[in-house]
């Protein structure tokens, strides 16, 4: 929501437009130069760092409103997404800590324990990957912050959202060694070395240097290429590409990398 006029409609009226009680939130990864990251926004009212996220419109199927929720805050479309966990524990939103008297002087609503926000939510979790260099983290009228933080340096998050983000990442790692992700995040052509570092960021442990490369090549995913990186007196490496048509392949039906 990029306004004001936006965040009130939804406040009175929009359980005639989402699914009360159901939520989504996306733990946004990101790479870039050997670093990962995570996308996370600073709620007004909770004063808390959080996930973004959104409600799911009616008739929106659960895949459309994650693939909406990441383009909002990114900028980007078809982003990688997997779904991860549900979360619907009692107490999971902490309303507690809403200040309603914040809320009533940045919105001009008034909010009572019996409103359609205030009851029990079920969270559905997608996770998603990106290239940092190609996002443009963006704040909405209810988030006065939007940034990347390392996923070794993060805040402490509102909600259950620590629990969240431990799941997602848990998740993708384990996703890694059965979709191949690394097509939108490397240039079109990299050499060994690159995708050897980019698993090793994203899975978070040392790869053999060899083994892992040569397999990747042994399922078809890369294609070596007659040219090569030039970087002095030393060997050049030669480049490789992703084969598309395996690629997409591997995307719709898994494969086995480990």
């Amino acid at each position: 929501m990029k306004s004001l006029t936006e965040l009130q409609d939804f406040f009175k009226d929009g359980y005639k437009h989402y699914l009360p009680f159901l939520t989504i939130d996306c733990a946004i990864f990101g790479y870039h130069d050997q670093q990962l990251k995570l996308l996370l926004v600073k709620n007004k009212i909770i004063i808390d760092w959080c996930l973004p996220g959104g409600f799911v419109k009616r008739g929106e199927k659960l895949d459309e409103a994650a693939g909406r929720i990441t383009q909002e805050r990114t900028g980007i479309k078809n982003l990688f997404l997997k779904q991860f966990k549900t979360f619907g524990d009692p107490g999971r939103n902490l309303y507690e800590k809403f200040d309603k008297q914040k809320f009533a002087d940045l919105t001009g609503i008034e909010i009572q324990e019996d409103h359609w926000l205030m009851d029990h939510t079920v969270s559905i979790g997608f996770y998603a990957i990106t290239d940092i260099s190609n996002a443009s983290p963006e704040a909405d009228v209810f988030s006065s912050e939007c940034a990347w933080f390392p996923i070794d340096n993060l805040p402490e998050l509102a909600f259950d959202h620590d629990a969240m983000v431990k799941e997602a990442l848990l998740t993708m790692r384990v996703h890694l060694y059965h979709f191949p992700i690394g097509k939108n995040m490397l240039p079109e052509k990299f050499t060994l070395k690159d995708i050897h570092a980019f698993y090793e960021t994203m899975i978070g442990k040392k790869l053999n240097p060899s083994n892992f490369p040569n397999k990747l090549i042994a399922l078809g995913l890369l294609e070596k290429l007659d040219e090569k990186k030039n970087i002095g007196a030393h060997r050049s490496p030669t480049f490789y590409r992703f084969n598309t048509e395996v690629y997409d392949q591997a995307l719709k039906e898994g494969l086995v990398l480990a």
